[in-house]
């Protein structure tokens, strides 16, 4: 029996935006939203090279669009450098678009929440994108994602870009994309380590925000039942790739982590030595999965009591926090270390 069966279409959080859409496939998704929801006639869609090139999936979705679809871009370098973005802009730019999709995640999500803002700022040059650094008019069109990998930004405003000295320069749009369509489904066709690397950043959100001594109850709520959806799912995921249920329980859990996160409560020393390490090539996923364990193994000290509550809410009754970490992430076969030179 096939997982799709009828729409869900709700807000993902209590904010009103992003809203979700899942139970059906994705093109068919898309195209009521497109059609309905939107109301667009005019879509710039920006797809992963590898789903572009090693599946069908971005015809299947341009076969649902039709003549709708005025623009196609395929890949952005990652880091999401703005020499790219404003490739897309400067192309979208005389195609008078009224929406954006994006097909896959990462670097596409964050530069497709560019692109809109340069768009709506008229910023065509390197020069004129720096200024939206400082802020900008909030943007006007529509943007849908249709996500891959557990990374999660596709539940926020903020995106990041890489500026023609290779600095990551954080932008802040003010607007969510406007609808985020899950399809466990096609989530497949990503690679493994992709998936269960994002999961455990996912899971890094729920983790620190429960380790926080500035943490809240809501915070706390939303982190708790993020890792009761994550963990379980993403090692069903390993034990079977094609368990629909289990992905999209991750999918799921995604959203509660970065309901945690967006509570305000600081993240701790698996977020902060990760940021570091993102500019040596380290993707943020590798990096919870190799310092979270010693984070909290070094942070016991001061935070045990936290950490007691999540080994409850995982079921584990023995040993450490970072000990169980650490076999969750063997178990999934992720990197606990690495090596720089």
């Amino acid at each position: 029996m096939s997982w799709f069966t009828t729409e869900t279409f709700r807000p993902a959080f209590d904010r009103g935006t992003p809203k979700i859409s899942y139970g059906i496939p994705f093109p068919e998704a898309c195209k009521k939203h497109i059609d309905s929801t939107l109301n667009a006639s005019r879509v710039y869609i920006i797809a992963s090279n590898s789903l572009a090139t090693k599946t069908d999936n971005l015809d299947r979705l341009k076969a649902a669009l039709g003549s709708k679809v005025v623009g196609v871009r395929v890949g952005i370098k990652p880091h999401t450098p703005w020499t790219d973005v404003l490739e897309i802009v400067n192309e979208a730019r005389t195609l008078d678009i009224d929406c954006l999709i994006t097909l896959g995640a990462g670097s596409l999500t964050d530069g497709a929440k560019i692109v809109r803002f340069a768009l709506t700022n008229g910023a065509t040059s390197i020069d004129e994108l720096a200024t939206l650094l400082d802020g900008g008019k909030e943007p006007t069109i529509p943007l849908i994602c249709i996500p891959t990998s557990l990374s999660g930004g596709e539940y926020q405003s903020l995106a990041g870009g890489t500026d023609t000295k290779g600095q990551k320069k954080p932008f802040y749009p003010k607007r969510d994309p406007d609808i985020v369509i899950q399809d466990p489904q096609l989530t497949t066709t990503t690679p493994e380590w992709v998936w269960l690397s994002t999961g455990i950043r996912a899971v890094d959100h729920c983790i620190e925000t429960m380790c926080s001594l500035q943490s809240n109850d809501k915070g706390d709520t939303a982190a708790e039942k993020g890792l009761r959806a994550l963990v379980p799912g993403l090692l069903k995921c390993k034990e079977n790739p094609t368990d629909l249920e289990a992905r999209h329980a991750c999918q799921m859990g995604v959203i509660l982590a970065m309901t945690a996160v967006s509570t305000g409560v600081p993240m701790g020393g698996s977020h902060a030595i990760g940021h570091q390490l993102g500019p040596m090539g380290v993707g943020h996923g590798e990096t919870s999965c190799i310092l979270l364990p010693s984070v909290c193994k070094y942070n016991a000290k001061v935070n045990e009591d936290r950490q007691r509550k999540i080994l409850q809410t995982l079921g584990i009754k023995k040993g450490d926090l970072g000990d169980a970490l650490d076999e969750i992430i063997r178990q999934l076969g992720m990197p606990l270390f690495m090596t720089l030179g």
